[in-house]
């Protein structure tokens, strides 16, 4: 069964969360996270980082790129409640004008854990992915 309240806290935590990325706030993007968080992101390491400190890290790199005009730019979100655990996916306009311009259709596919501590919401996993694009599929086929 899904709870509306935390349906709603949760949605709200992601707007803030998402803002923070967008305007390159690290204090805003840890907010809402664990300590022991595991993020599987876009870029290496392929097993992922754990821990809010390399979390942290990952940020820095991405603010740099992000600051040359790319867009981080939520279209579509759900989210899935229940009393102590939680989950949300999302589809991001995620690129450099030149790449979305290119490419216009294509998403970052974002999916979120989320555990209620103490009465709060934290993220506890975070996962970023890309379909393969258009011409990897068609060498494959």
């Amino acid at each position: 069964m899904n709870d509306l309240r935390s349906e709603s806290e949760i949605m709200s935590l992601i707007d803030r969360w998402a803002r923070a990325v967008h305007v390159g706030d690290i204090e805003g993007v840890l907010l809402d996270h664990a300590d022991d968080i595991v993020m599987f992101d876009v870029p290496p390491p392929d097993a992922g980082v754990r821990g809010l400190a390399r979390y942290r890290a990952t940020w820095l790199p991405f603010f740099e790129w992000q600051a040359g005009g790319a867009v981080f730019e939520p279209v579509e979100t759900t989210v899935t409640a229940g009393a102590d655990v939680a989950f949300a996916f999302l589809l991001l306009r995620c690129g450099t004008p030149e790449e979305l311009a290119r490419v216009p259709d294509r998403r970052l596919r974002l999916t979120l854990g989320f555990r209620r501590v103490d009465g709060r919401w934290q993220v506890t996993h975070e996962h970023h992915s890309f379909a393969l694009a258009q011409e990897a599929d068609d060498e494959h086929a």
